[in-house]
């Protein structure tokens, strides 16, 4: 019996003893291990739990948490992958854990890097050493990534066709006005990387969306207008395509900042297309008998001349517009229709309002005359008539196609986002619009035109304004079967001298 006691006794003390044992050598071994702590550091980088991250770094900084929200919010992370590899021991108390990672960004697309995430022993358990560099390699000595946006090449402006503007196209004053609608589209993104001592390095990408803006330019067209005017300063020329109002070409050689598509100018005879309207549209046919006399004088006011004074005695109404005849236009108009017609039939065709091409634009303008002579100086395009070459130009696209459009550089809703809603077109009358075609082919056949080298198939209007104390402005407006045109020579003397050559050139040159 004592003995069985003593037995107790001694496995009694044996159990404490060995209990005491294993508190001595837990008391003095280490809790975890290197793999478990990276295992679970690893998984709550995954999950995005970064107060589960903090828990394992040992003295963790104050923004652990704030950098590592502020990587993924400001650099639009969706997607986090991490590899890690096997750990490998790099003292008694430390370790480390080599891994390679894929971030997702929605901007950027996949962006992968590698990494070190280091651990140690402290205070007895197996805990992150972490530093900027755990996040990235790049953010070690106060590195930075991040995001910056860049400006790609400026906007290039080509034709309808895809291809570059022609080189010296007096087109590069219309061409600049539109390049600033284009300017905030054209930025890129990249990842950045900076640090102290290290040149900036660009980690990715995303090049702008090549920011090209086809405009209703024809190459060809352009190519022909500019060489038209070469050698000719102060000039313009405007060309579209009747059926859509596209502007096929603007070549603007005009001093002094002067432009063909916002100035206006006295339009000289090639208004009496809009007088001719008028009248048809009170009964004149182009074949209907009309004197030209030299000389015709308002009755108590002031006279008109032709030009070198000619008499052509009764002639067709057509003849009469073939060969400009100021005292038939100034009679008719006089004595057929008043002012208000002549400024309803101007606004009918496009004068009185804004033209948004997408540069801009205006058309022309027409007062009420104050007096008889100022109503004949009017009808002859003088007084106080103003028009644009653009909108002269868009009056000879309205005879070719019997509707007036409104001329656009761009597409239509193009224009409406730049310059507002471009005008709808307007069917004009038909009669009158046949009419002027038979009277405009007459100008070409055997008027004013006549003889000088147009191409079979044009139709046109010659005019000459007068500048007081300057050489006069020259125009000749016209069509063919696929285009319409205005040519313009500032103080350029006569439209038979002056303007019919550029036309010649240009259409011979297509």
């Amino acid at each position: 019996m004592r003995r069985r006691r003593l037995i107790v006794l001694v496995g009694a003390v044996f159990v404490v003893m060995a209990a005491v044992a294993f508190a001595v050598a837990a008391a003095g071994g280490v809790k975890g291990s290197a793999g478990a702590t990276a295992e679970a550091y690893f998984k709550a980088w995954r999950e995005g739990d970064v107060g589960a991250m903090s828990r394992l770094v040992d003295r963790p900084p104050e923004d652990f948490r704030a950098r590592h929200r502020a990587m993924d919010g400001e650099l639009g992370v969706e997607d986090l992958e991490l590899r890690p590899a096997p750990v490998r021991s790099t003292g008694e108390d430390s370790a480390e854990v080599p891994f390679s990672g894929v971030r997702t960004l929605d901007e950027l697309g996949a962006w992968p890097f590698d990494g070190v995430l280091r651990l140690a022993v402290r205070e007895r358990e197996w805990k992150v050493v972490w530093a900027p560099e755990t996040l990235h390699p790049l953010l070690k000595d106060g590195g930075t990534i991040e995001l910056t946006e860049f400006e790609g090449p400026a906007a290039e402006l080509v034709t309808s066709e895809g291809e570059p503007i022609p080189r010296d196209s007096y087109a590069e004053s219309y061409l600049a006005r539109l390049r600033p609608e284009y300017a905030d589209v054209n930025l890129g993104l990249a990842l950045v990387a900076k640090g102290p001592g290290r040149a900036e390095q660009r980690l990715l990408t995303a090049e702008p969306k090549k920011n090209v803006v086809r405009l209703t330019l024809s190459r060809r067209v352009q190519a022909a207008a500019a060489r038209a005017l070469d050698g000719v300063e102060n000039s313009s020329i405007i060309v579209l395509r009747p059926g859509t109002g596209e502007v096929l070409a603007v070549a603007d050689r005009l001093k002094d900042a002067y432009s063909a598509f916002h100035d206006m100018f006295p339009p000289g005879s090639t208004f009496k297309t809009i007088v001719a309207a008028a009248l048809l549209k009170s009964g004149l046919e182009p074949g209907s008998q009309v004197p030209c006399p030299a000389t015709y004088a308002i009755p108590g006011h002031r006279g008109f001349d032709n030009d070198g004074g000619t008499d052509r005695g009764m002639i067709s109404f057509a003849d009469a517009l073939a060969h400009s005849c100021n005292t038939t236009f100034v009679q008719q108009a006089t004595t057929r229709i008043g002012a208000e017609e002549l400024r309803e039939t101007a606004l009918e065709w496009g004068f009185g309002r804004g033209m948004p091409t997408g540069a801009q634009g205006v058309c022309g303008s027409i007062e009420d005359p104050e007096t008889p002579d100022d109503a004949g100086a009017n009808i002859i395009g003088q007084g106080k008539v103003q028009a644009s070459p653009l909108c002269m130009a868009a009056v000879a696209a309205a005879v070719q196609d019997g509707t007036l459009r409104s001329p656009r550089l761009l597409a239509e809703e193009e224009v409406r986002q730049i310059d507002g809603r471009p005008h709808p077109p307007v069917p004009l009358d038909s009669k009158v619009v046949a009419g002027l075609r038979v009277m405009m082919r007459a100008v070409v056949d055997h008027g004013t035109a006549g003889d000088a080298g147009l191409p079979d198939g044009v139709a046109g209007k010659t005019g000459t304004a007068e500048v007081r104390g300057q050489r006069p402005h020259g125009w000749f407006i016209g069509f063919d079967d696929e285009l319409a045109f205005c040519v313009f020579v500032r103080n350029g003397g006569s439209g038979r001298s002056a303007a019919v050559p550029i036309a010649v050139r240009f259409l011979n040159g297509l």
